[in-house]
């Protein structure tokens, strides 16, 4: 199944699937809208109310919203934006929908780990770490990374992504105890990604793998919401170990900003940090830092 994702010909529609998702999430009251006092027959605000408070017209947004061959200024996408109350993330994603390249779908180059940070991540025999690259394929793990979610090293090289584990493997359902939320920000983490590169045909069939095979996948894929990883907590339950609190920080690799290098850890001397020591001690003998991996496409 391949998903229907934004391309030449298909962003327009993207982008007023993502302007519609963001105003029926939007209030009058969050608005600062007096609303009259009639049955309103949609969620959020009224296309009208959208233009009103962007300073376009009604048919302007109207023709914006349903894709037509609109040649939208910054200074509107802006007003749009801020009429929207859109964070940075999503102010980014409009503008990468609204203004869609036209180059035809074509696979990207290989991703590669470049020796150094294969080096950098066997060092780090505390604390988990692991490099996603686009889509998030997971490129390079260390001995504790492995440990805490599966083996990626052992699986076929397309089944190395994290949400493909997230939704397809079950053990991912219980080892975060918040899977809900998590799977819905990988679903976003993904959105974001699509509108930077539009014409990825492996995410296509990312995508339409995911969205055949898990409805919750499929519905949230839809909601368009827009994330990007930067740091954070994540509560695991371990089958080994048991429970187990984790900060993170995503760090963008120099030289490709689709490598991201994330690293977990536990408050010094909490329950957590006896935790992961034991779970350290349950991954066995670190492997050598100089094995080698196949480049990541």
């Amino acid at each position: 199944m391949q998903a229907h994702l934004p391309g030449a010909g298909t962003q327009r529609t993207e982008l007023g699937e993502f302007l519609r998702t963001r105003r029926a999430k939007l209030s009058p009251d969050q608005a600062g809208l007096t609303p009259k006092p009639t049955t309103r027959r949609v969620p959020g605000l009224r296309r009208e109310e959208i233009a009103q408070l962007a300073g376009v017209s009604v048919d302007y947004y109207i023709r914006l919203e349903r894709g037509r061959d609109v040649n939208v200024s910054e200074a509107v996408l802006n007003a749009v934006a801020r009429a929207l109350q859109l964070t940075d993330d999503e102010r980014s994603h409009l503008f990468a929908l609204a203004r869609p390249t036209r180059a035809r779908p074509r696979p990207l180059p290989p991703q590669r780990v470049r020796p150094d940070l294969y080096r950098l991540l066997e060092t780090l025999t505390d604390v988990p770490a692991l490099i996603v690259g686009r889509r998030t394929d997971v490129l390079a793990t260390n001995r504790l990374a492995r440990a805490l979610y599966t083996d990626f090293d052992a699986l076929p090289q397309r089944e190395r992504n994290m949400a493909r584990f997230i939704f397809l493997d079950e053990a991912a359902r219980t080892l975060y105890r918040d899977w809900k939320g998590i799977a819905r920000t990988t679903v976003a983490a993904l959105r974001l990604y699509a509108g930077q590169h539009p014409h990825d045909p492996q995410l296509g069939q990312l995508i339409g793998e995911l969205s055949l095979r898990d409805p919750d996948f499929r519905r949230w894929w839809a909601d368009h919401d827009i994330s990007r990883r930067t740091y954070g907590t994540k509560h695991f339950h371990h089958p080994l170990v048991g429970d187990l609190t984790l900060h993170y920080e995503a760090l963008t690799v120099a030289g490709d900003p689709d490598q991201t290098l994330g690293v977990y850890s536990a408050e010094p001397a909490s329950p957590s940090d006896h935790t992961l020591r034991l779970l350290a001690g349950s991954a066995g003998t670190p492997t050598s830092p100089h094995r080698p991996m196949p480049a990541q496409r």
